[in-house]
């Protein structure tokens, strides 16, 4: 679903000229090709799921918002600027993101539901949140919090 989405707003934006989110576009679906193909090779012949594709596009904003930093210390307005209207385009194909008062939540429920009591289980907790709430959490975030509730 979400992959047909990707390739109907490339015609889209083809079509309309609008040429940052034609490139973008572009790069999001040449590194999803880049995945499948990975994917083939330990023999997901369907390529990578939906799941695996918004944890992608995470990475890509991630990236951006990295770059976005580098080029503000650098003087490179111009650059920031791009950089910030690609992750404007890759935005549009993620859920709704969570506030912190949702992700503490949604911490607390998996920290419940996968019974862990202690920092050792950190690993299976955020490998729950990222299977459920792939796409609609930064989980850099989410790590600090659920070390701060399994440690307290």
């Amino acid at each position: 679903m979400l992959r047909e989405r990707l390739k109907d707003e490339l015609k889209k934006s083809m079509l309309a000229k609008e040429q940052r989110a034609t490139a973008t576009l572009r790069l999001i679906l040449a590194a999803l090709k880049d995945r499948d193909i990975a994917a083939r090779s330990k023999g997901q012949t369907d390529g990578i799921g939906e799941d695996e594709i918004l944890s992608m596009l995470q990475t890509m904003i991630k990236q951006r918002r990295e770059s976005i930093e580098m080029y503000k210390k650098g003087g490179r307005d111009e650059l920031a600027e791009s950089e910030g209207e690609e992750i404007a385009v890759i935005e549009r194909f993620l859920p709704a993101q969570m506030d912190d008062a949702a992700i503490e939540a949604a911490i607390g429920k998996t920290i419940e539901s996968v019974g862990a009591s202690g920092l050792k289980e950190m690993g299976k907790v955020m490998a729950a949140l990222r299977e459920k709430y792939a796409g609609q959490m930064d989980f850099a975030k989410a790590g600090a919090l659920a070390k701060k509730l399994l440690s307290g």
